[in-house]
């Protein structure tokens, strides 16, 4: 796995080994990041459900501000912590170990992205009701359609690429 723009370009980032965490892959990040290009510059980037830390280590790559990674494995945040060591990012990037839905409720950020497992449709809406920002993209499964509005969020786009989709909300 690799970051693909910005300051750490083409850098190597680990993987969280076995079957339990799905990495965001290249191209939908890649297109992700395309649509995002005018909003990242200084913001703050919450990467819920974060695994190795792949998006939100490409937000801080492309200009964010910051970074706050969610995620409830220690084993993954291990894989996390060293993936920002290496980047040496440590000043911009902070990690809660939590459940992702109950942590989003005392967050605010600009941006808030969120892929939790696939296999566990019901931690969307328990995410998306509590996320605070002024866009939220969830990362789905293609064969999962998710509600038009969740709380005050509601979804203007969908990108879908194979398997994965995106949902934007605002």
């Amino acid at each position: 796995m690799r970051i693909i723009a910005g300051e750490f370009r083409s850098r190597r980032i680990e993987s969280v080994p076995g079957m339990d965490v799905r990495p965001t892959p290249d191209r939908l990040r890649e297109s992700l990041f395309s649509i995002l290009m005018p909003k990242i510059e200084g913001a703050h980037f919450v990467d819920a459900y974060a695994g190795c830390g792949s998006v939100g280590l490409e937000a801080i790559s492309r200009g964010a501000r910051r970074a706050t990674f969610l995620e409830k494995s220690h084993t993954a945040i291990e894989v996390l912590r060293r993936n920002i060591a290496s980047l040496k990012a440590h000043d911009r990037a902070v990690v809660l170990r939590g459940k992702a839905a109950q942590t989003l409720e005392g967050i605010e950020a600009d941006i808030i992205f969120l892929d939790p497992p696939y296999t566990n449709p019901d931690e969307y809406a328990a995410s998306l009701i509590h996320a605070n920002a002024s866009l939220v993209i969830a990362q789905h499964s293609s064969k999962l359609a998710l509600a038009d509005a969740y709380g005050t969020l509601t979804r203007f786009r969908i990108v879908k690429q194979g398997d994965n989709s995106l949902s934007f909300y605002s």
